[in-house]
C-alpha cells in the first residue's frame, strides 16, 4: 500500500504499459509485467514500486528471483518512492567504478540478495593483482 500513495507502484504500472508488458497479480503482493518489450534495463526483471517488469513468460519470476525482486519494493518503501530511481543509477555507478560491474557493489543490489538476483560478487578493482586485472570473485559479503 505504501508503494501505492509514494506513486513507485503507478508508476511502474504505466512503464509496463508502454513497454507492452501485460500486468496480472503476482505473489507476495506484487504485480507481474510479463512481455516488457523495451531493451532498457537490460535485466532478467526489474521492479518499479511493487510491479516487477520481465520480458520472460509467466512462470519466471519464482523461487530466489522472485524473493530479490520483492526485497526491491520494500527498498522503493523505504526511499520513499521514486527517490529509489535515482539512488539506485548513482548506487550502480559507483559500483561500476569500484569494480566494473554496476550491481556487485551496489548497495540496492546486495541488500536484496546478489545471489538471489543472479548477480556476480566482483572485487574491489583494488584488491586485484596488478599482473592482469582479471575478476577474481569474492563469494563473502
Amino acid at each position: 500500500m505504501i508503494n501505492y500513495a509514494n506513486l513507485s507502484t503507478p508508476a511502474g504500472l504505466l512503464i509496463a504499459l508502454i513497454g507492452g508488458a501485460k500486468p496480472c497479480r503476482g505473489e507476495q503482493g506484487l504485480i507481474f509485467a510479463h512481455g516488457y518489450r523495451i531493451p532498457f534495463p537490460v535485466a532478467g526483471a526489474f521492479t518499479v514500486g511493487n510491479v516487477v517488469l520481465t520480458k520472460n513468460p509467466e512462470g519466471y519470476l519464482t523461487g530466489r528471483l522472485l524473493d530479490h525482486e520483492a526485497r526491491h519494493a520494500s527498498q522503493y518503501a523505504a526511499c520513499v518512492g521514486l527517490p529509489m530511481i535515482v539512488l539506485y543509477v548513482i548506487a550502480s555507478g559507483v559500483s561500476y567504478a569500484l569494480c566494473g560491474h554496476p550491481a556487485s557493489w551496489n548497495p540496492f543490489e546486495r541488500l536484496a540478495g546478489l545471489d538471489d538476483g543472479g548477480y556476480p560478487h566482483h572485487s574491489a578493482r583494488w584488491r586485484r593483482g596488478r599482473g592482469g586485472g582479471s575478476d577474481h570473485d569474492v563469494h563473502h559479503l
